[in-house]
C-alpha cells in the first residue's frame, strides 16, 4: 500500500482507491503527513477549516474517520500493517513511512546530499534524480486548489527545490553543464531571487562559452533582488560575477556550492 502526497493525494493498493469528498481526503491527508503520531481532533479541525470552523465540525471528522478505515479495511490494510487507531482526544495512523513518497523523498534527497558532500556526484545523481522523480506536482494539490494550505506544504517545496539544486550541483560537478543549461534557466526564472540557482546556471552557461549570458543572468537576479527583497546579492554570488568578468580559470574547474 502506497501513500502519495507529492501531487494529489492518492493512496494505491493494487490501483488507486477511492478517497471520498474534501473533509475525508484532507483528514487522510494530514494524518499521512503526521504518521504514527496522535494527532488531536481539534488540530484536525483546525487543519481542514482553519479559522472558519463549522458547527458539525468535529462530526464531520468522525465521518471522515470512519470513512478512511472503511477504505483501508476494504483494501486490506491491516496485513500491509496500516492502521487508523483512535487515541486519547485523537487519531494515530500507524504505518511504515516508507510507504510514503514523501518520505521516501526526504530519505533519498538526504542520501544524495551526503553523497556529493563524500565527493561522490555520480551516485549522488542517482538518489537525487529518484527522489525528484517521485514528484508529480505540488504537494496535495488537490487539498491546495480546495483552499487548504499547511505549513508542511511549503517546507516540502523548498526541500525540492533543494533537492534540485543538489541534483544540478552534482551534474556539474560531473561536467554535465550543456545538458543542465535549459533546465537550469527555467528553474532560475521561477526562481528569480534563488542565489543558489543562479551561481549554478552562471557556472554552466560560463562552461558552455557564453559569457554574456551568464553576466545578464547575475543581473536578472540581482534585480530581482532588490525589487522583491530590497537588497543586493551576498558577497558569493558578486564575486561568481566578477570572477566571470575576468573569465577566471579556476571557473573551468570549480566545484560548484554545497550550501
Amino acid at each position: 500500500m502506497q501513500f502519495n502526497l507529492l501531487g494529489p493525494l492518492e493512496v494505491v493498493a493494487a490501483g488507486a482507491l477511492p478517497l471520498g469528498g474534501v473533509v475525508q481526503r484532507a483528514t487522510l491527508g494530514y494524518l499521512v503527513l503526521n504518521p504514527n503520531k496522535v494527532v488531536a481532533t481539534s488540530r484536525l479541525i483546525g487543519a481542514v477549516w482553519g479559522d472558519d470552523v463549522p458547527m458539525t465540525s468535529r462530526k464531520m471528522v468522525q465521518n471522515g474517520v470512519s470513512g478512511i478505515r472503511r477504505l483501508l479495511d476494504q483494501a486490506g490494510a491491516g496485513s500491509r500493517g496500516v492502521r487508523l487507531v483512535t487515541a486519547a482526544h485523537g487519531y494515530q495512523l500507524l504505518l511504515d513511512t516508507e510507504c510514503v513518497d514523501a518520505f521516501r523523498f526526504r530519505r533519498l534527497a538526504a542520501q544524495g546530499r551526503a553523497e556529493l558532500a563524500a565527493g561522490f556526484p555520480e551516485p549522488a545523481v542517482d538518489s537525487l534524480a529518484q527522489a525528484l522523480g517521485l514528484w508529480r506536482d505540488s504537494v496535495l494539490v488537490d487539498l491546495a486548489e480546495a483552499g487548504i494550505g499547511w505549513p508542511a506544504f511549503a517546507q516540502l517545496e523548498r526541500e525540492r527545490l533543494t533537492a534540485y539544486e543538489d541534483w544540478a550541483c552534482a551534474g556539474l560537478e560531473l561536467g554535465r553543464h550543456r545538458e543542465l543549461v535549459a533546465d537550469l534557466e527555467q528553474a532560475a526564472a521561477a526562481s528569480p531571487t534563488r542565489e543558489r540557482l543562479c551561481h549554478q546556471l552562471m557556472l554552466a552557461l560560463y562552461r558552455c562559452g557564453q559569457q554574456t549570458e551568464a553576466l545578464a543572468a547575475y543581473r536578472r537576479t540581482r534585480q530581482a533582488l532588490v525589487d522583491i527583497h530590497g537588497l543586493d546579492p551576498t558577497r558569493d554570488l558578486q564575486q561568481m560575477e566578477r570572477a566571470i568578468l575576468n573569465q577566471e580559470p579556476r571557473l573551468l574547474g570549480q566545484r560548484p556550492q554545497l550550501v
